[in-house]
């Protein structure tokens, strides 16, 4: 029998995988319904361009018709692979800022303020530039500066200048604000996953256990108490029992429905399903967040963007010269952050992905010759969706109402319009004269704040950073206690991304490692 059951080889899975394996007395089992992250697209980074395409690694998900963004469904691919979403997003390593984490533990998450985290930031980076106050240099996540830029990037960050951001060269530094180059998770110009970090050096313990493509289909309890899980794999069923707990690490999406389909949640809605209800919990599913973002895209007059560049030519230069090259960029090279008018405190509340490439539906639609692209998101939405069950099948997709721009007072849209207004201003400067051309998303750059917010209906789409469908804190609303348990059973913790309360300032990957180190220190009885 296994003692720890990891649902999930996810961002958090892996970490999960990796320390609860370090004592040797300890079974752990961890289950990924994906396959092994083998698809060379996954190791070399600028083959993320190509991951849209590869349906065997990718939850493929979509939302409902969005009723504020002209009844469009958004695409919401999530990685279902080891490694998860950290082995098909473009590497961009964000924390987001002290007060993200501070507001956090005011809203009752116990022990998530700000200097009890950055411990766990630490322990996790092994950061190239070396270890200082706020940067770990020995953990097994490796974060490292850009092999390669695009020239346009350079551009990106000389025209944000130009309208008075400053340049930083470190988002995860004393202050976030500013422009500047990403860096990423890579080790050696190759990705570094979850999988890669965490997970691989422990494969060989014999006291860890690695089963792909096993689709778990509920948890299972023992009166109220979690026992075991049943899953599927190579065409046959499973029920494997666990002694001491079941975590569940499915991401934002995964857990709430697997919470569901075992009887945990909003019980009149399960009962519709023909669930039997173990625990009435209403908030699984609910306050669904996530960073919605608009793309300003203008024609480039040189041909120095990765529109047209040759694969084969960037797949040898990076396999046969060392892996550098183009093929070593994570393709949103630039990027930085922005403080708007509408900000309500000192936080930034924008952030910028620049791209030397036209975007447009994801990468899925080519569109021809050169250009480049700004993404632009709003940090703190305040609209809140939810996930509910579409049918009591496992094997069904749940329902994603995402709620984009829902909030009463219309505030989100306000920012959306920041974002698009802020993109255009940074692309009219001078350090772009050399590369534009015509604009064309949108088509004209006179726009005023009424077509602007018609812009964003009609081509917002997601930056894929769901969140908080399994909120912590100690209120009655809360899935989880801060020490990530769920409330009504015993056994049984959610530990990914949608335990947070609030989305942060950022991407959301390496706050969602930083969450499973502690998460892993709270089952040991180690944190503090």
């Amino acid at each position: 029998m296994f003692d720890y059951i990891i649902i999930g080889a996810g961002s958090a899975g892996c970490v999960l995988a990796n320390r609860l394996s370090e004592d040797p007395s300890v079974k752990v089992l961890l289950l990924e319904a994906g396959p092994r992250d083998w698809h060379p697209f996954i190791h070399m980074p600028a083959g993320l361009s190509k991951l849209v395409n590869q349906k065997g690694v990718n939850w493929d998900y979509d939302t409902v018709a969005e009723p504020h963004l002209n009844h469009r469904t958004l695409w919401w691919p999530r990685g279902r692979v080891l490694g998860g979403s950290s082995s098909i997003n473009a590497m961009c390593y964000i924390r987001g800022v002290a007060g993200d984490y501070d507001d956090w533990a005011a809203q009752g998450a116990n022990g998530w303020d700000w200097n009890s985290v950055l411990p766990y930031f630490r322990k996790s980076e092994g950061n190239g530039r070396g270890a200082d106050a706020f940067h770990g240099a020995d953990g097994p996540l490796s974060v490292s500066d850009l092999r390669y830029t695009n020239p346009l990037s350079q551009a990106f960050i000389d025209a944000a200048q130009q309208i008075g951001l400053a340049h930083n060269p470190d988002f995860n530094g004393a202050e976030q604000q500013g422009v500047g180059f990403y860096q990423v998770t890579q080790r050696d110009g190759a990705r570094c996953s979850s999988a890669v970090a965490y997970l691989n050096p422990a494969r060989s313990r014999p006291n860890l256990t690695v089963h792909t493509g096993a689709q778990v289909s509920r948890i299972t309890f023992e009166g109220l108490r979690a026992n075991g899980v049943t899953y599927a794999m190579n065409g046959q069923g499973h029920h494997q029992p666990a002694a001491r707990e079941v975590l569940l690490c499915g991401g934002a999406i995964n857990s709430p429905q697997l919470l569901m389909l075992s009887g945990i949640g909003p019980a009149d809605d399960l009962r519709k399903q023909g669930i039997e209800v173990l625990a009435d919990v209403d908030g699984v599913g609910g306050n669904l967040q996530d960073h919605l973002d608009i793309c300003t895209l203008f024609h480039s007059t040189r041909r120095v963007t990765y529109d047209r560049i040759s694969d084969l030519k960037t797949a040898f230069d990076y396999y046969l010269r060392g892996r550098r090259g183009p093929g070593s960029s994570n393709i949103a090279e630039a990027g930085g952050f922005a403080r708007s008018p509408l900000a309500p405190d000192h936080r930034a509340d924008i952030q910028f992905h620049f791209v030397p490439a036209m975007l447009d539906d994801h990468g899925r639609r080519r569109l021809p010759g050169d250009g480049y692209t700004v993404h632009a998101c709003f940090l703190r939405p305040r609209s809140r969706g939810r996930i509910s069950l579409a049918s009591n099948r496992a094997g069904d997709k749940p329902r994603i109402f995402a709620n984009y721009l829902g909030d009463a007072e219309g505030f989100d849209l306000k920012m959306m319009v920041e974002c698009a207004k802020l993109s255009r201003d940074i692309l009219a400067q001078k350090a772009f004269d050399p590369y534009r051309g015509t604009p064309i998303f949108p088509d004209r750059t006179d726009l005023d704040d009424s077509g602007l917010a018609a812009f964003v209906r009609a081509k917002a789409e997601s930056v894929y950073h769901p969140i908080g469908t399994c909120r912590m804190g100690t209120d009655a609303g809360a899935v989880v206690d801060p020490q990530l348990r769920v409330r009504g059973v015993e056994g049984l913790r959610v530990i990914d991304a949608s335990v947070m309360p609030n989305l942060i300032g950022g991407n959301t990957n390496a706050p969602t490692i930083m969450i499973a180190e502690r998460a892993a220190d709270l089952i040991r009885g180690r944190a503090a």
